[in-house]
């Protein structure tokens, strides 16, 4: 049994009342560790620590050379203990441990892209007089509140902690109550590097921890990955004191397929679109858009390919798909499969838990294709977060775009055709903050991250994103001062 603790200006501690919350394996619903449960004044004690740290200690004067050193240093021992990191991340999400090990090779890679976005940050020198010195920096905004979510646990973390920190700031990490372990594991590598108290603070709690990092005073800037909903609460909260937001708030991801795009291919990917993760992605392909004419042979295609999918426990090295993660959302997929089905969706193939004792409990889900689905259904606007397929028809160009951009949501979309002129016509037109062609799922730190309209707010990786944590400032000296007399010379 794993038990797990805050980490508050440079101690382990337990949450105040001393509240633990259970954290379960989404396999088989067993308890696998007992998280320290920090409640608003938890989080008041770890602003507080981070507050000193930047405003008084030693951190904000560090060099980038200093930062960047530190980036690496992290980036190697996350490379030393990714195998065990891997190991803990399946535990706890259920995802396959393939995908855990690519997570953790992710996670490293972006710490150490923005190592070396740190090493060459020197501001910037603007044109002006011999005797004048102006200067644009890009200096730390201060204290800053980062909220992970439940799919990504550390790769999440590391998008917002290796900018954050690389830039100067004092962090307060509050990882999803769901899964905490990757992140407390995480902590406890860092206690090897010589960083000085409150600068990287843990609690682990529930909503009202986010609360507050949203809502204090002290708290310069506030980064959220999650639901739109709480995102909401997060942006009203931040207003009190205009911090700064990041919000990055999920989509609903059209994967248009045209007449002329390799099917081999396309049905492939669509398959990975939709199921990675068990479709547990923000980023998530799960509504499929299909030209008239390659429509029913895409969908017959689909339906031999998901009966050989392999859904066990991720640990398994045979396993393709694991379970979603709680039973929340376990019963929020079976609610809007069920929706669809009622307002007139053909269930093709899945729709429940599969057959076996193996799937008896935990919060197993058959993956699920739904056709003849029209833009007005509710599964076709809702974020699924599951294991889901819903294949929409469209007869040209035009009414493709008219369906994929008919959605609040806007943070990725995908083209499958051979006619690089429609590509970059599309790519264009599509309102998403990222549009793959011929491809799903890619990203790099050297690429933003982030979306349109309600998909949030600001961008993550690439340098926008390490300029996320820093407030632009105008120094400008002059170096041979003159009397000007203007006023009463």
């Amino acid at each position: 049994m794993i038990h797990t603790q805050l980490f508050i200006d440079g101690q382990w501690r337990d949450a105040a009342k001393r509240q633990t919350r259970q954290i379960l394996n989404p396999c088989d619903e067993t308890v696998i560790a007992l998280a320290a449960d920090g409640d608003r004044r938890d989080a008041q004690d770890a602003i507080a620590a981070a507050r000193a740290a930047f405003d008084t200690g030693s951190w904000r004067g560090s060099t980038p050379r200093q930062r960047s050193r530190l980036l690496l240093d992290i980036a190697q021992l996350l490379e030393r203990d990714s195998e065990d990191l891997a190991a803990l991340e399946t535990l706890n999400t259920g995802k396959t441990l393939a995908e855990s090990r690519t997570d953790m090779g992710d996670v490293a890679a972006t710490f150490r892209y923005f190592a070396g976005l740190v090493a060459t940050d020197s501001g910037q020198a603007n044109a002006a007089p011999e005797h004048i010195i102006s200067r644009t920096l890009h200096e730390p905004v201060g204290v800053c509140g980062l909220i992970t979510p439940w799919n990504y646990p550390l790769l999440q973390a590391a998008w917002k902690i290796a900018p954050a920190l690389g830039a100067g700031n004092c962090v307060v990490l509050k990882p999803s109550s769901l899964t905490p372990l990757s992140s407390w594991r995480f902590t406890q590598l860092l206690t090897e590097l010589d960083l000085p108290p409150g600068v990287f603070n843990l609690v682990s709690g529930g909503a009202e921890v986010g609360a507050e990092l949203a809502e204090h005073a002290d708290v310069d800037l506030v980064s959220f990955t999650g639901g739109a909903q709480a995102g909401a609460s997060i942006m009203r909260a931040a207003s009190g004191n205009f911090k700064r937001i990041g919000l990055e708030l999920g989509g609903k991801n059209p994967n248009i397929v045209c007449a002329d795009a390799d099917l081999d291919t396309a049905v492939d990917y669509a398959l990975n679109a939709a199921f990675f993760h068990a479709g547990q992605v923000c980023s998530a392909g799960s509504r499929l858009l299909l030209q008239q004419e390659i429509h029913d042979e895409f969908v017959r295609r689909l339906a031999e390919r998901l009966p050989r999918i392999v859904i066990g426990p991720g640990q398994l090295p045979d396993s393709q798909m694991g379970p979603v993660q709680s039973a929340q959302q376990h019963d929020k997929i079976l609610s809007l499969i069920a929706a669809g089905v009622k307002e007139g969706a053909r269930l093709v193939y899945g729709g429940g838990r599969p057959d076996g004792e193996r799937y008896r409990n935990g919060y197993w889900l058959q993956p699920t294709l739904l056709a003849d689905v029209h833009a007005d259904m509710l599964i076709a606007k809702e974020e699924i977060f599951g294991p889901v397929i819903t294949v929409e028809r469209f007869h040209d160009e035009a009414e493709a775009l008219r369906l994929a951009n008919g959605t609040p949501y806007g943070l990725a979309a995908a083209v499958w055709t051979r006619d690089l002129e429609r590509a970059s016509r599309m790519s264009r037109a599509l309102r998403f903050g990222t549009v793959w062609v011929n491809d799903y799922h890619p990203y790099f730190p050297e690429a933003p991250w982030g979306g349109f309209k309600s998909s949030g707010i600001g961008r993550e990786l690439s340098r926008i994103g390490l300029e996320e944590y820093t407030e632009l400032k105008h120094s400008y000296i002059n170096l041979a001062p003159k009397p000007m007399g203007w006023f009463g010379a």
